[in-house]
């Protein structure tokens, strides 16, 4: 059964899993931020699709205090814990706050930059290229969007190999079995060239990888 991210108890307990549950959770955003600052101004607005209990706008904001954001969660739950966690920082105002989806915002180029970081392989094939041309249609021109996700296991070898690592991070084998079943069952992966495709498709430019743990893989392109 997918998880239902509108739960209380799961989102509470959000960050500490994912730890465990992603290999590299931390240096992610490490890489992230660190392309951002090679491409962008120091008074540049970022749009975060999917922005779950904000930890990337955390760690954000402590770095940049000229950067903007706009953070977009179906989660009402999920973005009431990111909006808490910014007012605690006391950096409210460099962020403006959306329950929905990207379609629901204006329909304007204002974007310099675009994060999806571990998204997209929740969104149902059918609609992934409708949510990828909603970045599109809201980024500036040469601006970057950079997507972190689960690809489809070619290689059995890779899901025995994931299963040790996040062994090593601290799930159980219980939890271990589960992050299997659940990447059969509930996620919506592509292979890596079937994702590349699908943002060339939407209109996106220049599609490279820039991260990759096993079936975790990191990609950039541009407007």
């Amino acid at each position: 059964m997918a998880k239902d991210f509108n739960s209380p108890k799961i989102v509470d307990g959000y960050d500490e899993h994912i730890r465990k549950l992603i290999p590299g959770y931390e240096v992610i955003h490490q890489q992230v931020d660190a392309i951002l600052q090679s491409v962008l101004k120091p008074n540049s607005h970022i749009l975060i699709v999917g922005c779950g209990t904000g930890y990337e706008l955390e760690y954000l904001l402590k770095r940049h205090p000229n950067w903007k954001f706009t953070a977009v969660d179906p989660s009402l739950t999920m973005l009431q814990k990111a909006q808490e966690q910014v007012e605690l920082l006391g950096k409210s105002s460099q962020v403006t706050f959306v329950h929905g989806e990207t379609s629901a915002l204006p329909l304007e180029n204002c974007f310099d930059a675009a994060l999806s970081i571990l998204v997209a392989h929740f969104i149902a094939d059918d609609i992934k290229p409708a949510f990828f041309k909603d970045i599109y249609n809201r980024l500036k021109e040469n601006a970057v969007l950079l997507t972190y996700d689960l690809m489809t296991c070619i290689n059995p070898q890779q899901l025995q190999a994931l299963r040790y690592l996040c062994l090593a991070q601290g799930l159980t084998e219980e939890q271990c079995q589960k992050m299997l079943e659940r990447m059969a069952q509930d996620f919506f992966s592509l292979t890596t060239e079937g994702y590349i495709k699908l943002l060339q498709k939407s209109s996106f430019e220049s599609v490279q990888s820039y991260a990759q743990v096993l079936t975790y893989q990191g990609l950039i392109a541009k407007k």
